[in-house]
């Protein structure tokens, strides 16, 4: 079994990849942001030696150095990077209208943060000629697509985009793969859902007929993740239920 290193792993959609980790055997380490209390009731939930939480701003790179130096003192090796965590802004907003902060936040949050856990992780996944790094985009990142009102979210993407086949490219050589995956509309509650629990409600807003789920994107994170998945790399996965996200609002 390997160890996983996975930020924002808490709540949302990262706490179902943390559960699906854990539910395989794996150990991890994740990081929340600010909800204190949430993360002392997910690490009562798990045994104590399989779990690692601490506190991070991903747009922080010392928070970030010190959160893997003390992932590899504890566990030895970072196997999986899951960068789950990433900076959005909810109020909808061209981009004339960002304010300079919010512009670097989303930079720093979703494409500075990558840069800078690959820079720490890779050197030791090439040691031991395995890794696996996942990140997130949204529906047709692979396509450089415009989100309109989502101007500095989407531009840090789609920079992702890039930064992740460059990495599969890279570091091909020493076992190490490189995907993103890129959730659909999932809000919500849905977010910690199950698979089982959206077949119960019908969604007439998602053409397969149910929301999608926390665990709908944990399964396609855990694929990329199997040792046998080593001739899927750089490749850009959407999870939307046939749903157009870009062009269509509830």
């Amino acid at each position: 079994m390997g160890h996983a290193f996975i930020t924002a792993g808490t709540k949302g959609l990262g706490l179902k990849v943390t559960e699906a980790f854990l539910k395989e055997g794996h150990t991890v380490s994740i990081t929340y942001y600010q909800d204190k209390q949430r993360a002392q009731d997910i690490a009562k939930k798990f045994p104590a030696s399989s779990i690692e939480i601490m506190q991070a701003d991903v747009c922080s790179k010392e928070n970030l150095t010190n959160a893997v130096k003390q992932a590899e003192k504890r566990f030895g090796s970072i196997d999986y990077v899951i960068n789950n965590a990433g900076p959005f802004i909810f109020e909808r907003k061209k981009l004339i209208d960002h304010t300079e902060e919010e512009w670097n936040q989303m930079m720093r949050g979703n494409l500075d943060a990558v840069f800078h856990l690959l820079k720490l992780t890779i050197p030791n996944m090439r040691k031991q000629h395995f890794g696996r790094i996942v990140n997130y985009g949204f529906q047709n990142a692979g396509g450089a697509a415009g989100w309109i009102n989502r101007a500095a979210f989407s531009a840090a993407k789609v920079g992702l985009v890039s930064l992740t086949k460059t990495i599969a490219y890279e570091e091909a050589e020493y076992g190490i793969t490189a995907n993103m995956v890129c959730p659909g509309d999932i809000v919500g509650e849905m977010k910690e859902s199950s698979i089982e629990d959206s077949r119960q409600k019908q969604d007439s807003y998602t053409p397969i007929g149910r929301s999608g789920t926390g665990e709908d994107i944990a399964r396609t994170v855990m694929f990329f993740c199997q040792d046998d998945a080593d001739m899927v790399t750089g490749t850009v996965v959407d999870v939307t239920g046939g749903l157009d996200v870009i062009h269509q609002h509830r």
